[in-house]
């Protein structure tokens, strides 16, 4: 375990950073004496390059597939869609909240 600095470990904190998602542990010192130590989060899975992988390609299939079968859409239409669905979850849960019927 490396000890460093507490001046340069500010002055390189993106790199110790990314040594901690490593697996890395680092003692910061000042004055030389121990005052604090960076380690990694437990619980926190390690980065999976072939799950990121997967993912990409898993939606790169929806994409293909969709585009097959409802045509290319623009960003526009998307957003579109989006906001139109969550307004009418919104009018859905208002009608529900307030006990109102459909119009």
């Amino acid at each position: 375990m490396e000890s460093i600095g507490l001046f340069e470990a500010k002055t390189h904190l993106s790199e110790l950073i990314a040594r901690a998602e490593r697996g890395e542990e680092v003692i910061i010192t000042r004055h030389n004496k121990p005052v604090a130590k960076l380690v990694p989060v437990q619980g926190q899975p390690p980065f999976d390059r072939e799950k990121r992988r997967q993912a990409i390609d898993d939606l790169v299939r929806l994409r293909d597939e969709l585009s097959q079968s409802h045509g290319t859409m623009t960003t526009e239409e998307i957003v579109r869609l989006v906001r139109e669905g969550r307004d009418e979850r919104d009018d859905q849960i208002w009608r529900s909240a307030t006990g109102a019927t459909p119009t």
